[in-house]
């Protein structure tokens, strides 16, 4: 019953500025999940060389660092890269757009 009823042109902007800003906000965390990502790789691969060398290596560490300690060791670099990178791309892209956004307002 409400669908009838026109919407006024201020209505109209809003939900249209809306859409745009969650537009904007999807575009912003796929960047930074994209990001996170590929910096979990990259840890990952730079901190499993150097823990499995270290273990075969090291009498001190072939002796304390078990399976389970090498994976948390790896694991946790990893995920810290992650959330480090996709929060750090997140902000710096919705800074742009804001930028942006603020721009085109004046």
């Amino acid at each position: 019953m409400a669908k009838n009823v026109a919407q006024s042109p201020l209505e109209i902007n809003s939900l249209a500025s809306l859409d745009q800003k969650l537009a904007m906000a999807k575009r912003c965390s796929h960047e930074g999940v994209i990001a996170g990502a590929k910096a979990a790789v990259v840890a990952t691969i730079a901190t499993a060389i150097p823990t499995m060398a270290s273990v075969r290596m090291l009498p001190w560490a072939r002796a304390n660092l078990n399976h389970t300690a090498q994976a948390l060791i790896i694991s946790t670099v990893a995920g810290a890269a992650y959330f480090i990178v996709a929060d750090k791309t997140v902000l710096a892209t919705a800074r742009r757009n804001s930028f942006k956004h603020s721009d085109n307002e004046a």
